[in-house]
């Protein structure tokens, strides 16, 4: 069969050789770069090293407060009253409080059984405790199972119940605030809120509890997250190093100098009056925690962080999983940072200082700037550098202070820093390929 030539369509007035369209785009990229390209990205040069210097300073102030705090504050035990819950022999358990635990799940196949089973194995008076399962799983056999698990458990003596929504407007933070809607809720006080994959350890409790009712205008008792499979691949290993830098330098000072920082969705204690009173659970953006802890705090609410009070959970192992998470984490505290900055600006209940910490420190270093800079400079602005060698990026800038960050964001995991060839044993056994240019 004959072959047509692709020439035989297009008229001749249309034919440009390859070297021709090369030679074009060249000629248009010298009359532009000079006029619009370069003081375009030099302009995009001094906004990022602007950025990196902000959350180079944060990180520092935050080593340095940190160290003050380890040194000099006096434990939360010591900032608060606190003396243990005994059980009584005359009052029975009527001295406990009654606690509410509140496991969301969603398809929560894998990890159902330990969950319920962790928050069942609670040393905390049976007749005082109420635990809902909140199901909105959308496939029949894993919620059968689900079900099923927890009557397993009620015909054990605990108090568990199974509570699914026909919809699920709202997804978590909807689940949350309909599963307080239950008429056997109304005689709880406080409420422990543990993601399927959160395990508890049996005095969880009976160590967070105390704060909460020896001290009225605390709302939320935060415990760490400490993760039984950092170990699993290089990237559980990064996720480790950032989110202890997170619980051991960022909410520890946030609870010591303030009072405030945000709540991690999952591992705290809540006093149901508090969440009432700052408005309950709002699905109005992907950070529902985030928005009802900066609520709380704007009606003068305070927070304490026990850093060693763990809970173990697990980290994302897929890459698909982690995007996700992080997608959540850096969309939604932008957009609630929208909606309440006005709001934490005239409000009357707060300190100015700390009206400083939550708009400056808390919002726009840590929860914008930094994942700005970490995408523009690094992902835009320094691989241009390289096509238009007349923008120089200082060294400072370039290798330095990403260096101290990365440093300072190291100190929460000493063992992440290790030798070249303990990374090429985390490579050579996780279920990556990297290639080094």
């Amino acid at each position: 069969m004959a072959q047509i030539s692709p020439k035989f369509f297009i008229p001749e007035s249309f034919q440009v050789s390859r070297e021709d369209i090369a030679g074009q785009i060249g000629l248009i990229w010298e009359l532009l770069k000079a006029p619009l390209i370069v003081p375009l990205l030099k302009l995009g040069v001094y906004i990022c090293l602007a950025m990196s210097l902000m959350l180079f300073m944060e990180r520092v102030y935050m080593g340095i407060v940190i160290i003050l705090v380890k040194l000099f504050w006096p434990k939360p035990e010591k900032r608060y009253n606190w003396q243990p819950i005994e059980d009584d022999v005359e009052l029975g358990s009527s001295n406990f409080p009654v606690v509410l635990i509140q496991i969301p799940m969603f398809n929560e196949k894998e990890v159902y059984k330990i969950s319920i089973g962790a928050a069942c194995g609670l040393s905390w008076p049976s007749d005082r405790l109420v635990i809902q399962v909140l199901d909105d799983s959308t496939d029949p056999a894993i919620k059968q199972m689900v079900e099923q698990e927890c009557q397993r458990w009620a015909a054990k003596g605990i108090n568990i119940r199974y509570q699914i929504r026909e919809n699920r407007t709202g997804y978590k933070a909807g689940a949350l605030k309909e599963g307080l809607k239950r008429s056997y809720v109304k005689h709880c006080e406080y409420v422990a809120i543990f993601d399927a994959d959160f395990r508890p350890e049996p005095d969880y409790l009976r160590r967070a509890i105390p704060y909460l009712v020896q001290n009225s205008d605390i709302a939320l008792v935060q415990a760490r997250w400490r993760f039984v499979n950092a170990n699993e691949c290089l990237l559980t290993r990064m996720q480790e190093m950032s989110l202890d830098y997170h619980f051991k330098v960022e909410q520890e000072v946030g609870s010591a100098t303030h009072a405030f920082f945000g709540f991690n969705g999952t591992a705290g204690v809540w006093r149901i009056a508090a969440i009432n009173e700052a408005g309950g659970w709002k699905d109005r953006t992907t950070v529902e925690d985030m928005d009802l802890a900066v609520r709380a705090s704007l009606k003068g609410w305070k927070f304490v962080y026990l850093g060693d009070l763990q809970v173990k959970s697990e980290l994302p192992s897929t890459f698909k999983a982690f995007r996700f998470q992080q997608h959540r984490w850096s969309c939604g505290p932008a957009n609630l940072f929208r909606k309440m900055v006005m709001e934490i600006i005239r409000n009357k209940k707060v300190k100015f200082w700390k009206k400083v910490y939550v708009i400056y420190s808390f919002f726009f270093v840590r929860k914008i700037i930094a994942h700005m800079v970490t995408f523009s400079f690094y992902c835009v602005v320094l691989p241009l550098t390289i096509l238009v060698p007349e923008v120089q990026v200082p060294i400072w800038g370039a290798v330095y202070i990403p260096s101290i960050i990365t440093i300072l964001n190291s100190v929460g995991t000493p063992r992440s820093v290790l030798p070249i060839n303990g990374y090429f044993n985390l490579l050579s056994s996780s279920n990556y390929t990297i290639i080094v240019y």
